[in-house]
């Protein structure tokens, strides 16, 4: 086919995208009208990321139905457009077409882009790309006054471009978005490197982000797991068009018991470049072990369809609304469990530190780590609302499990304890979870001084959208 004809079938597939994606907007702002003014907005979706309780109404939500589309991708200036509601699974499996992908792929993959830039997301490029709003170029906001408004990093409401990580859908829902992607190549090497002493681990993390590279092999992505004090892994990995055998952890194998061994030298393996990027979401990294699949006799019939993330949040879901969990605890005799799913960032040089009270305090495991450094150097805070400092490498640590409750136990006591660590190491708390500060500690962490009152009364001046705190801690 002539350049020509491949030019007008881009054209048309991107004037086909961008009027589906006008009649989605159309559709939004009718359901915002239609919602009584004194009742609050919110959106109607039947599934989420969230695992905090969503606060209820009997008003009518926002229908996003048609904001779930990849609108266009410009493979020269590399980089797409998106409806706010669009999955990175949906997007992921467009871009790779053009040998391109987003800077940061959240692990899950009903993870939507508009959730990950609100709610913030992090994965194993954010040693070097920051995390996913750091590569929004604009972004339109249907604001809490019922107006679409485009917020670009330099000119018109940049406030609101800078402000929006972190808030929660409590400043406005995201419509579209126009994103930076990058180049990839069709396959990863990954290496799993094996430690006995968490600060040896530590020490090698700060070694491999400050070189981009481990024992003489560049390093593109970077995460690691810890099992416990004295078996703990960082996993590095590089692209490559080198062909060759390829793992598949889609099936009867799992990706995370394959990291494991006792070797002094690294394990290697080989993923395509989309089984990697995906390969938390078919186990939910560990947490598919609470269902039975990874029990070969269960995998072997468990449909492979349901091998995926968003179904483990179905039956989690089902799990919250009829307490199945705290019966069949009650009935062996055993109290309540307290939830503890968080994720939290500490400095790199506290991560040590914050394993090893965890480990002993709060006995779960595995442990999560991702590091990550902020694009953006320019001033103090760029981001206000999750005032990460610049310059300065954190590593994020992530931990979904639950523990035993003790009776007469203030509610939430290891969640609290985590949040007062957290904190007295110069860290901060994800909030897509249970928290449990009082509002002014929450206002010191979350609000950049007077930058979340001066947004929310500039785009939400009848505060027809919830406050930060209200959503982000207060039970409904």
């Amino acid at each position: 086919m002539s350049l020509l004809g491949k030019a007008g079938r881009a054209s048309a597939a991107q004037e086909s995208g961008f009027a589906a994606h006008r009649a989605g907007v159309d559709r939004l702002l009718a359901s915002y009208r239609a919602i009584p003014p004194d009742a609050n907005v919110r959106l109607a979706k039947k599934t989420s990321n969230l695992f905090r309780a969503r606060a209820q109404s009997n008003a009518p939500g926002l229908d996003v139905s048609g904001l779930t589309q990849v609108i266009s991708v410009d493979p020269e200036a590399r980089t797409a457009e998106v409806a706010g509601m669009t999955t990175y699974e949906d997007l992921v499996a467009v871009t790779l077409q053009y040998g391109l992908a987003p800077l940061v792929v959240p692990q899950l993959k009903t993870i939507t882009l508009g959730g990950a830039v609100t709610g913030l997301g992090i994965e194993s490029t954010s040693f070097r790309n920051g995390l996913p709003h750091e590569s929004v170029l604009e972004i339109d906001v249907l604001t809490g006054a019922g107006e679409i408004i485009t917020a670009t990093r330099d000119g018109a409401n940049a406030e609101l471009l800078r402000g929006f990580p972190n808030s929660y859908g409590t400043l406005g829902y995201c419509t579209r978005l126009k994103i930076e992607l990058e180049p990839v190549k069709p396959y990863v090497a990954l290496r799993h490197i094996r430690f006995h002493d968490l600060r040896e681990l530590e020490n090698t993390m700060a070694q491999i982000i400050a070189d981009r590279a481990y024992a003489g092999e560049q390093v593109d992505y970077l995460d690691g797991v810890v099992f416990s004090s004295h078996e703990s892994y960082l996993v590095v990995a590089r692209q490559t068009e080198e062909p060759g055998p390829v793992s598949d952890y889609t099936d009867m194998d799992i990706f995370y018991r394959s990291i494991q061994h006792d070797s002094a030298e690294p394990a290697r393996d080989r993923l395509t470049i989309s089984d990697y990027l995906w390969r938390w979401d078919t186990d939910w990294f560990w947490c598919s072990r609470a269902f039975g699949t990874q029990n070969p006799k269960i995998r072997r019939f468990w449909p492979k369809r349901y091998l995926r993330s968003s179904f483990y949040w179905k039956l989690i879901a089902l799990d919250h609304k009829y307490d199945i969990g705290d019966r069949l605890e009650a009935r062996k005799g055993n109290p309540p469990r307290e939830r503890v799913v968080q994720d939290i960032e500490v400095p790199l040089e506290h991560t040590a530190d914050f394993v090893e009270w965890f480990l002993r305090e709060v006995p779960i495991e595995p442990i999560w780590l991702c590091p990550l450094r902020l694009r953006d150097t320019e001033g103090e805070q760029p981001w206000p609302l999750y005032p990460l400092e610049p310059g300065r490498t954190y590593v994020n640590i992530g931990f979904w499990s639950a523990v035993a409750t003790t009776p007469g136990q203030q509610e939430g006591a290891a969640n609290r304890a985590i949040e007062r660590k957290v904190s007295e190491l110069d860290g901060h708390k994800s909030l897509y979870s249970d928290s449990y500060y009082d509002r002014n500690e929450f206002a010191a962490l979350y609000y950049g001084g007077d930058t979340y009152h001066q947004l929310k009364q500039h785009y939400d001046p009848d505060h027809r959208l919830l406050d930060l705190y209200s959503k982000a801690v207060q039970r409904k």
